[in-house]
């Protein structure tokens, strides 16, 4: 599928809905929009993923494209309204619109009328499907291994860990799959139920049933964290997909730079042997589960030399195995985790 990537004035730092698909998803991206960054190309920003140019906006882009995809989710989830000219281009050009936000497009009018008019789709990635309900606590019966990334803040890398994760376990012969929870896991994956807009009795359900559907095809799966135990506002994301995953194994993952919750400024990330204790002591209840790796977000960091200081740091703290595995690789998280 032929894409286009919305991402205005958020390319590439808070982009990480568009970062995950242009690494991961299986399309051909057109162009990135960003207002402005226009005239530029990703692998400016971003050497190791698919290029593709960045242009203004829709009217810009002069090719072929399927779809149109929000590749940005600003707190709260909600629609700029400076997004709609591009929005309605690509409807009236007859293509589909994905979006993960908490605004639902398939609520706007003016969106519902121009799809209908021209033969294009309205994907809302956040609608949970009708027929969730409460766990009953069977993850752990299935025969697959089911490891869990956990993080110590959002946004901290755990969509990438877990995808690493799956691509070297494939690569080493493994039969692995990601468990999507989130907006951009479940557009690169093509399915999934996006936890942070499922009701709150539902959310361990969710994440069971996706186990459940999944667990007894494949010998490993990792699922796809969101948030932080420690975050003021999405810590009950994060313990529902705890305890609906009933994890045998968890991996934590944390920005080299991140010294206070995002979003969030007067509240400081403890240190990383807490979050061990805490992660491990709220499993225990439903499923003892211990953090037997690290993923370390080195992006913002200048060399390998830095990173690899980091990397070691964060291991002595975690007391386990960690990488970068975007500046390195996910091979030796891969061993500690199989």
């Amino acid at each position: 599928m032929r894409v286009t990537i919305l991402a205005h004035e958020q390319f590439p730092g808070r982009a990480k809905t568009a970062q995950g698909i242009l690494r991961y998803a299986d399309y051909d991206v057109v162009a990135v929009l960003d207002r402005d960054r226009a005239g530029e190309r990703v692998s400016a920003h971003i050497p190791d993923v698919q290029d593709a140019p960045i242009v203004a906006g829709m009217d810009d882009v002069d090719q072929p494209v399927d779809a149109l995809v929000i590749g940005i989710a600003p707190i709260g989830g909600g629609f700029e309204e400076s997004w709609r000219p591009d929005v309605r281009t690509a409807l009236e050009r007859g293509c589909d619109v994905i979006s993960g936000l908490h605004f639902f497009l398939e609520d706007d009018e003016e969106f519902v009328e121009l799809a209908a008019e021209h033969g294009g789709d309205l994907w809302d990635v956040r609608k949970p499907h009708d027929e969730l309900t409460v766990s009953e606590g069977v993850a752990a019966d299935v025969s697959a291994d089911v490891v869990c990334t956990v993080g110590t803040d959002c946004s901290v890398g755990k969509m990438t860990a877990s995808m690493e994760l799956v691509e070297a376990a494939r690569e080493a012969g493994h039969d692995a799959a990601v468990i999507p929870t989130g907006q951009t896991g479940i557009v690169v994956e093509g399915w999934g139920n996006p936890i942070d807009r499922v009701v709150s009795d539902f959310t361990a359900g969710a994440v069971e049933e996706m186990i459940v559907e999944k667990g007894d095809d494949h010998d490993l799966l990792v699922v796809e964290g969101q948030g932080s135990i420690v975050h003021p506002a999405y810590s009950a994301v994060t313990c529902g997909i705890l305890h609906g995953s009933m994890a045998d194994k968890l991996v934590l993952c944390h920005d080299a730079e991140r010294e206070v919750i995002h979003g969030y400024e007067s509240f400081e990330l403890p240190p990383i042997p807490t979050y061990v204790d805490l992660y491990e002591s709220l499993a225990a209840p439903v499923r003892e589960a211990d953090v037997v790796a690290g993923m370390l977000n080195t992006a913002g960091l200048d060399g390998d030399d830095d990173a690899r200081d980091a990397i070691a740091t964060f291991e002595d703290e975690l007391g386990g195995a960690a990488t970068d595995p975007i500046r390195f690789s996910a091979e030796e998280i891969l061993e500690a985790i199989v």
